[in-house]
């Protein structure tokens, strides 16, 4: 199956643009969360160099974010580059399992293979089999607890584009359809 940006990008854009004022950008470098300001009228989850598992993973970092951090760049949290040393990688790693337990089932969604960052090539050896296996612990919990608002109806979109294979508009109907059921039942 083609995995094509352009489509991730339009399926996120139809749903969230006009309910959450926030589209999904194909950036140069490193990604980024930039939140409506004077310059641009809307929030931009800007993901890395075109690459579909950036934007499904900083996608994943949005739909956990709530209202007061989806107003600070980068949702106001830290970021540790590469080079970690075993505290630095243990905290890294504990703000990572719920966003890319999310990430997980939004690949699941799309019918695209998932592999767990540990992010910290040049850092302390890391142990990526037990951070995945709390990655999977926290995405078969997201599935029997229910996913957050945002994310089940992307997942919604996605499945609906990727598995059922329906046309980008029908996608972005069943999402926002998950979407608006959700918010009118809250």
């Amino acid at each position: 199956m083609l995995h094509a940006i352009d489509d991730v990008i339009a399926l996120f854009d139809g749903v969230f643009a006009e309910t959450f004022n926030t589209r999904l950008i194909k950036g140069d470098d490193e990604p980024i969360y930039l939140p409506a300001d004077g310059d641009v009228g809307y929030h931009r989850i800007v993901f890395a160099h075109g690459f579909f598992a950036s934007a499904l993973h900083e996608v994943s970092h949005w739909c956990i974010a709530g209202a007061a951090r989806r107003q600070l760049e980068d949702y106001g949290y830290w970021y540790e580059p590469d080079g970690r040393d075993a505290g630095q990688q243990a905290a890294f790693e504990q703000v990572e399992v719920a966003p890319q337990a999310l990430e997980r089932l939004l690949c699941e969604a799309c019918a695209k293979s998932f592999e767990v960052s540990v992010d910290n090539l040049d850092g302390v050896t890391v142990d990526r089999q037990a951070f995945a296996a709390q990655v999977a612990a926290r995405a078969e919990r997201y599935r029997d607890q229910g996913l957050p608002l945002r994310a089940d109806a992307f997942v919604a979109t996605l499945r609906a584009f990727y598995r059922q294979g329906e046309p980008r508009a029908v996608a972005i109907t069943a999402g926002r359809a998950r979407l608006k059921t959700a918010l009118t039942s809250a």
